[in-house]
């Protein structure tokens, strides 16, 4: 993994919490000791704004991601210029494309974009590899993240082919899990690969159902259990 535009005040350091990295990871925990300093000591720990692109398409993977703060959205950027998210990175979890880049030997056919200020450790290539190897809770972590986020795209799949835009839009709101989002439409439209104005229409008709209301890159849901029927559907 490799920040691709690090802007001023990105930096990397060789100090991070040793005991909430475990906490993260617990794969690591059963490391021996002197192999985890060991692996620490050369291990890079990054400090990325938001809106920082963390990695890009065709790009060569340099390391393996342990994310302890922030979040990052992985992106697959269409020939049109329009973009479909494909899942979130959260603290404890790790990109299934920078391991099956590692281990494929190719290059990443998507970008990652920082959504909140990051911190995050890239584990050496060769680190990665020695612990796929011969430590089977690391192993296990890893595969254990490709079925996950195999069920999801999996899902992601079934929506974009089957579901109505109105219902995989209302299952966007709900997902944030809170009641003022701070967003505009057009970041929605990109989350679902859509386009702005059809967004705004379906915004506009929840609105005028009484699901929501409407603010300057501001939405307030007014009837979740109605947002829940709707997504159901």
């Amino acid at each position: 993994m490799e920040a691709t535009a690090a802007p001023t005040g990105s930096q990397a350091t060789p100090a991070v919490d040793r005991k909430k990295l475990l906490d993260l990871y617990p794969a690591l925990a059963s490391l021996p000791a002197e192999r985890l300093t060991d692996l620490l000591r050369r291990t890079a720990v990054m400090h990325l704004p938001a809106g920082t692109q963390v990695f890009a398409e065709h790009q060569r993977c340099q390391g393996f991601p342990l994310l302890i703060d922030g979040g990052i959205k992985v992106i697959k950027l269409a020939a049109s210029g329009r973009e479909l998210m494909l899942y979130r990175v959260v603290p404890g979890g790790s990109c299934i494309i920078s391991s099956s880049c590692l281990l494929g030997h190719s290059d990443y056919n998507a970008r990652g974009i920082a959504e909140t200020p990051l911190t995050l450790l890239a584990l050496p290539v060769d680190a990665f590899a020695a612990l796929m190897v011969d430590h089977a809770p690391f192993r296990d972590f890893v595969f254990h993240l490709f079925a996950e986020r195999i069920c999801e795209l999996m899902q992601l799949v079934e929506e974009v082919a089957f579901a109505r835009l109105d219902q995989r839009l209302a299952k966007v709101l709900l997902a944030r899990h809170e009641t003022v989002l701070n967003v505009t439409h057009q970041q929605l439209a990109d989350e679902l690969g859509s386009v702005r104005e059809i967004v705004s229409r379906l915004l506009k008709g929840f609105a005028a159902q009484g699901l929501v209301t409407l603010g300057r890159e501001q939405l307030t849901i007014v009837d979740r259990p109605g947002l829940q029927k709707l997504a159901a559907v």
